[in-house]
């Protein structure tokens, strides 16, 4: 089982939750879609495995870079393209609709994405399309939510942050 989460929006208050929630879950890892925000951010995941890619509202790249591997993260850049077991995953932000759409023709099995706020669970084709939601403060009408998916089941659970 993996974790996902994205657009953290330096939410710390749900950051804590959530990894507190990813913990008690057991997760293999974690990935988040970007719009981590700042570095220090970054801190509240220690103690899990965790995979970063960037998003649109990261500013101090090199930051991130540097705190993700002081926990023992890994950066992916804008990028992650994983395989689990059999499974292939794309992981994008998803505020460029070309290298969107470039991604959804890789045909990966999943494809996760952050930038809406939006939650998500849909096929494209053959490709199952997922994204957390958002937890940017200032969109307290929003339900925060995280994934735990099971991959080989094909199981995505959303949680909500309360």
């Amino acid at each position: 089982m993996i974790g996902i989460i994205s657009d953290t929006h330096d939410n710390f208050t749900n950051v804590m939750k959530a990894v507190e929630i990813f913990k008690n879950n057991k997760v293999e890892f974690v990935i988040h879609a970007g719009d981590v925000i700042s570095p220090a951010t970054v801190n509240y995941f220690e103690g899990l495995r965790m995979k970063f890619i960037f998003g649109n509202c990261d500013r101090d790249r090199q930051g991130l870079e540097e705190r993700t591997r002081a926990i023992g993260g890994e950066h992916y850049g804008s990028v992650m393209e994983l395989k689990y077991g059999v499974k292939t995953i794309g992981v994008i932000h998803g505020d460029n609709a070309s290298r969107y759409d470039e991604m959804l023709r890789k045909g990966y099995d999943y494809l996760i994405h952050g930038d809406t706020h939006i939650p998500e669970d849909r096929m494209i084709n053959k490709t199952r399309v997922l994204c957390p939601g958002g937890h940017y403060i200032r969109e307290s009408h929003t339900r925060y939510k995280i994934i735990i998916l099971d991959v080989d089941l094909g199981n995505a659970t959303f949680i909500e942050i309360k």
